[in-house]
């Protein structure tokens, strides 16, 4: 556990580094893309905090393999080579992407293209738990599904990234609660490689942005980007995998049988907001005859704004209901009756629902004033 942190706080110190340093260096050479109609900001800004979070990703995950004490957890020469590659690709088409305004299309590629080197390196799905049963596919299916929920995680990560540390915070949130998760997994299994390697991820990935958000909070002095998001989804989805994919939930407790779903749930759980923006998204771009890569300002934090939050308040609602989600899952797995979950789910939804209508009902108010 102890070493956990370290790694994190060895991200986290030089995202933070990096993060001074990308910014100096893209004030100097005017590497600040201009605002468009849908941005929230008003001051051109800099995109390329991704940057910085892959190189505290980078240094972070070689610090972790050259440390003794943490060798047994990335052990596999394939896996590091396959998530290092894949976090090289989408840093490079991102970093491409919020310099020269890419294609939809050749970032969907770019994406895949992640993706795919991710499983054939061995990070896929090899089973899916269901009860005290493990789901064995072909390797075929096994491959797409993995493909597929990593391409649909990053860009779930990526529709959201419209706020002043929204994306980073949410990062933050899910990571936090996964590698609790993981280290409960790790009590009930065994300290199993697979967990480790996915405590190991989650914390280097709360880590960088822990040491990006600084510069990214409200007023933000530099984005993430295309670069940082993609980074994000991408380590969000490999921990999934690498937990979910050889876990074996006969190993639990008989009174945490619903514990073999979790590895499924909690991510959806977690992932539900960015999901449904990316969805609704999609549905309202297609309708309207446009690429559901279309960009607009129709997304759940425009439409906060439109209520009249701040951006500071809606950041903030998104970290509510990210925490409550987390907490109604973990909850889920840890206590010993459903009611508990459920009593958190439901003062919590209330809790989201009321500070969400609040300044809908000033608005009005001043409206009625007004007239």
């Amino acid at each position: 556990m102890t070493w956990f942190a370290v790694v994190l706080a060895v991200a986290a110190g030089v995202s933070f580094l990096l993060s001074f340093a990308v910014l100096k260096l893209a004030h100097k050479f005017h590497l600040v893309s201009a605002v468009r109609g849908r941005d929230v900001h008003k001051q051109p800004t800099p995109r390329l905090g991704g940057v910085a979070m892959y190189g505290g990703f980078l240094v972070a995950f070689i610090f972790a393999y050259f440390t003794p004490a943490l060798r047994g957890v990335i052990h596999e020469p394939r896996t590091i080579i396959g998530l290092l590659a894949a976090a090289t690709i989408v840093c490079f088409v991102g970093v491409l992407d919020d310099l020269f305004d890419l294609d939809w299309m050749v970032k969907l590629g770019a994406q895949f293209l992640a993706a795919g080197v991710l499983v054939w390196q061995g990070v896929q799905f090899l089973s899916l738990p269901l009860g005290d049963t493990l789901l064995i596919g072909s390797p075929a299916v096994n491959m797409l599904i993995t493909v597929f929920l990593i391409a649909l995680t990053m860009n779930a990560v990526n529709f959201i990234d419209g706020m002043d540390g929204l994306a980073a915070g949410f990062a933050i949130i899910a990571a936090a609660s996964f590698f609790i998760y993981t280290r409960i997994l790790a009590a009930q299994t065994g300290e199993s490689s697979a967990v480790n390697l996915a405590s190991l991820i989650v914390a280097i990935l709360a880590g960088v942005c822990l040491g990006f958000l600084p510069y990214n909070w409200h007023q933000a002095k530099m984005f993430m980007g295309d670069t940082g998001a993609l980074l994000i989804g991408l380590l969000l989805a490999a921990a999934t995998i690498t937990a979910t994919g050889q876990l074996n939930p006969a190993a639990l407790s008989p009174k945490l049988v619903i514990a073999s779903y979790m590895p499924i749930i909690l991510p959806i759980l977690l992932m539900a907001l960015p999901l449904a923006d990316m969805t609704l998204a999609v549905i309202r771009r297609l309708r309207a005859g446009q690429s559901p890569f279309t960009a607009d300002r129709k997304h759940l934090h425009h439409r906060l704004l439109d209520m009249g939050h701040s951006p500071v308040q809606v950041v903030m609602i998104f970290y509510l209901g990210s925490a409550v989600l987390a907490a109604t899952s973990l909850l889920v797995f840890t206590a010993n009756s459903l009611l508990v979950p459920l009593l958190v789910f439901l003062f919590g939804s209330a809790l989201c629902l009321a500070v969400t209508l609040v300044p809908a009902r000033r608005a009005r108010g001043l409206l009625s004033r007004k007239q």
